[in-house]
């Protein structure tokens, strides 16, 4: 019960993150470190071996070093980047981690061309903040909003989740 608890977490964290990146550009860090705390919660109310919770973490830490480069970098916001590293936790050196970049990368390919095709055809002068934001050229890519239905799909496949679903 308490790993699908925290799977739930997982979730209600993840759209959560949509919602505020799309609408400020931010993805709070108390939506990230739900996200953390929640794993470890996962992995020891499960009865994970510690080498496993290693991993895992481990895993979180490299994607960590990775995205803050490209943050630093200017590639990626810093929301976005703890947001993947925390998501990493979750899907460990498996291939649901594999899965949640690849649909990552294709939801945020379809979200960025979608924008730069909004931001081509319509000037922010809408008076809303978070439309006029995402409209003006000079703003990034609220990414989040690709990160969130890709975690969402690949912890569909998780069996707490199939189990929850199955009662649906």
């Amino acid at each position: 019960m308490l790993a699908t608890i925290c799977c739930l977490i997982f979730a209600g964290a993840l759209l959560l993150a949509v919602v505020t990146d799309l609408a400020s550009m931010t993805i709070p860090n108390r939506l990230v470190g739900a996200v953390a705390l929640s794993f470890f919660v996962y992995a020891l109310s499960a009865g994970w071996p510690w080498a496993s919770v290693g991993w895992h973490l481990a895993t979180g830490c490299a994607i960590l070093c990775l995205t803050f480069a490209a943050f630093a970098c200017g590639w990626m916001g810093g929301g976005d980047a703890k947001l993947i590293a925390a998501s990493a936790l979750w899907f460990g050196p498996t291939s649901a981690f594999w899965d949640y970049l690849f649909l990552a990368s294709l939801f945020g390919g379809v979200l960025t061309l979608a924008i730069l095709t909004l931001r081509a055809c319509l000037r922010p002068t809408t008076g809303n903040a978070s439309i006029d934001r995402l409209l003006d050229a000079g703003s990034g890519v609220p990414y989040g909003v690709a990160l969130g239905p890709a975690g969402l799909l690949v912890l569909a496949r998780f069996p707490e989740m199939q189990s929850l679903l199955a009662l649906m």
